[in-house]
């Protein structure tokens, strides 16, 4: 009970205890036996956004203060990158990657886990040239793509590029080191910590398949960005594009 928080509520009925406290008395039900292993299957999913968060900060604190290793199921990609040590993307039954979160965030290995953690833009493409430590590769918007080459690619190959939102930016004046692409600001949505702007690429005259790009900004709706139907320059450093099959 004291590991729980519960002190002072053992005499309380079900229907006398909120939400949270619910999930405290079953989760302290699991650890009175010390197990070495504990399994949770979306313990949280019932409770609203600003419960959630503080039971996920309650069950990290309980976890490194009992020394259990927890196996954690969960949907909300935010609270698998929150609260895991090791993360295990599955598809179908099937285990596509497994990482720190910092891995399955920043190099994907596959679409599946580019989309399913995190927001991502992908972009067709078809690898061009290889070298030790970059390839080139032809895409949407752009006759040429650079970016670091992680494993060989045999040119030929037809891959996908994978950028996050907060990496890609306005661009004024010269190019940045890395990728450029042309096209017209959509619209723009405030909401409230990030602004997402989404711009729609322009490829000879006609917009291509993938060519609704989503950006992420800090909130500051007062900062000058460019207005819905303005022509714009966008783009990503070398390093932030990531191959994905």
């Amino acid at each position: 009970v004291e590991v729980v928080r519960l002190e002072g509520l053992e005499n309380r009925l079900p229907s006398q205890l909120s939400g949270g406290q619910k999930q405290r008395v079953a989760l302290a039900r699991a650890l009175v036996f010390n197990p070495p292993v504990l399994l949770m299957d979306e313990p949280l999913s019932a409770l609203d956004k600003k419960l959630r968060v503080h039971m996920q900060l309650e069950l990290k604190t309980i976890q490194e203060k009992m020394g259990i290793t927890v196996l954690y199921v969960t949907h909300d990609q935010e609270e698998a990158l929150t609260m895991s040590d090791r993360i295990a993307v599955m598809n179908n039954g099937r285990i596509e990657q497994v990482g720190t979160p910092a891995q399955i965030y920043d190099t994907p290995l596959n679409r599946f886990v580019a989309q399913f953690v995190g927001e991502t833009n992908l972009f067709s493409s078809c690898i061009m040239e290889t070298s030790t430590d970059t390839l080139t590769a032809s895409g949407s918007g752009n006759s040429s793509i650079s970016l670091k080459s992680e494993k060989h690619l045999n040119p030929g190959i037809k891959k996908y590029l994978s950028v996050r939102p907060e990496k890609i930016r306005f661009i004024n004046g010269t190019d940045i080191n890395g990728c450029t692409l042309k096209g017209c600001l959509d619209h723009t949505l405030y909401l409230g910590d990030s602004v997402k702007h989404f711009v729609r690429l322009k490829e000879n005259g006609k917009n291509p398949a993938d060519s609704l790009v989503v950006m992420k900004f800090p909130g500051d709706e007062n900062f000058p960005y460019p207005k819905p139907g303005q022509e714009v320059k966008i783009g990503w450093k070398f390093d932030d594009a990531r191959v994905v099959a």
